[in-house]
């Protein structure tokens, strides 16, 4: 990583499927809640410059505090999300340091992505213009009808399930943005707004450990995970 990177971490979503009345975001992991986490891996990487935090429009006022708190100073935005996550990535965009040639857009329920992770998506992006996380599928995967019928089974070797952070270009990100916005298109992640550019968008192999926390099994599964990522980083 050889250029000047800004991280948009986005975390304006309520996550119904977790079950809680607090946002999974905010939810205590190892003490700290899971936001927290994600801000401090992005803050300890000397190759990130700032960071803009996308929250929901009541969570302003919490989230700057929390950045207060923990000492986050590279978090140099605190903005609020749109109504689609989308929206929210793009209010992301805007808020960082016009410095920011590179952009890397991280789910903030995403805590225990590596640093060396990081890297590699960032380094494919810088060589490519845009690179994304992502695993190889483990399952057979099956594609079905409304009724269930099964309609075809795709090659497991072509399926990758994909993670974050992605890493773009900062004016191939904006532009795409931009035509999306003009087009009222919206795609399920990043990746998909810069492919209907026709910009190539390349995958650097991730960690499997890399988990979304969504769902209230999600959690105790996180810790586990956590405390053997810090057992080994003691190690070393």
């Amino acid at each position: 990583m050889n250029a000047h990177w800004g991280a948009v971490v986005v975390a304006a979503g309520r996550g119904s499927r977790m079950g809680t009345k607090e946002s999974k975001q905010y939810l205590p992991l190892h003490g700290k809640p899971i936001l927290v986490h994600t801000l401090e891996l992005f803050q300890a990487m000397d190759e990130i410059a700032d960071i803009a935090l996308v929250v929901g429009a009541d969570d302003v006022e919490r989230c700057t505090g929390l950045v207060e708190e923990y000492k986050l100073g590279k978090v140099t935005a605190v903005v609020a999300g749109g109504s689609e996550r989308q929206h929210s990535v793009f209010a992301g965009i805007k808020a960082l340091s016009p410095a920011a040639e590179w952009v890397m857009v991280h789910d903030g329920v995403r805590p225990l992505v590596t640093q060396k992770a990081v890297r590699a998506c960032c380094e494919k992006a810088e060589q490519n213009g845009a690179a994304v996380l992502a695993v190889p599928v483990k399952d057979t995967i099956k594609q079905v009808d409304d009724t269930g019928l099964i309609v075809s089974t795709p090659d497991r070797r072509s399926l990758w399930a994909i993670q974050t952070p992605q890493a773009f270009r900062r004016d191939l990100l904006t532009a795409a943005h931009e035509r999306a916005a003009e087009e009222h298109f919206l795609g399920t992640d990043d990746a998909m707004v810069v492919e209907r550019t026709g910009a190539p968008v390349v995958i650097a192999e991730g960690d499997y450990t890399n988990i979304k926390i969504t769902t209230p099994d999600d959690l105790p599964w996180a810790e586990f995970l956590l405390e053997k990522q810090r057992r080994e980083e003691n190690k070393q």
